[in-house]
């Protein structure tokens, strides 16, 4: 079986533990006034392992492969895939998760998407800096302001 298939293997058995999760033992304990609700705290993971589900059946099946030598990664010439650009943002992502308290969600996050598209290979930085920025003030935003979750925007010695 080919490694593709493996890990959709692997995923398949983390949604199914995930949707078990999310289906039978999440709302067990829910207070009486949110079982009347129509969004559970638990809707957004149970569309979540279907969703996995679904996909992993997918690869597992094959329907995905669209020529079967097209896709397949060559181990042999790993050398030749922009490893570096992918070592570079799971680290870029390891320091945006510490970050984020310290330095707050506004800054994290831009910085974040303007090192992240460097790395990536853009260099225009006039289109860089104001996409972050306001991507970065969009999310923060629709997450404080609308849905009226705490982020704490900027750093803790600025004020935020």
């Amino acid at each position: 079986m080919a490694l593709d298939r493996w890990i959709a293997l692997v995923l398949l058995g983390i949604c199914l533990a995930y949707g078990y999760a999310a289906w039978f033992t999440m709302d067990g304990n829910l207070a009486p006034f949110m079982r009347r609700t129509p969004i559970w705290p638990s809707t957004f993971p149970k569309v979540l392992s279907v969703l996995g589900i679904v996909a992993a059946s997918c690869v597992l099946l094959g329907f995905e492969k669209a020529t079967p030598k097209e896709a397949d990664i060559d181990y042999r010439r790993l050398w030749e895939y922009h490893l570096g650009q992918a070592l570079l943002l799971l680290g870029l992502m390891v320091a945006y998760a510490l970050c984020l308290r310290p330095l707050g969600f506004l800054v994290s996050t831009a910085a974040f998407l303007i090192l992240g598209s460097f790395i990536l290979g853009e260099r225009k930085w006039h289109i860089m800096i104001p996409v972050s920025l306001i991507a970065a003030g969009s999310v923060w935003y629709l997450v404080q302001e609308v849905l009226g979750i705490y982020m704490r925007p900027l750093p803790g010695f600025v004020g935020g």
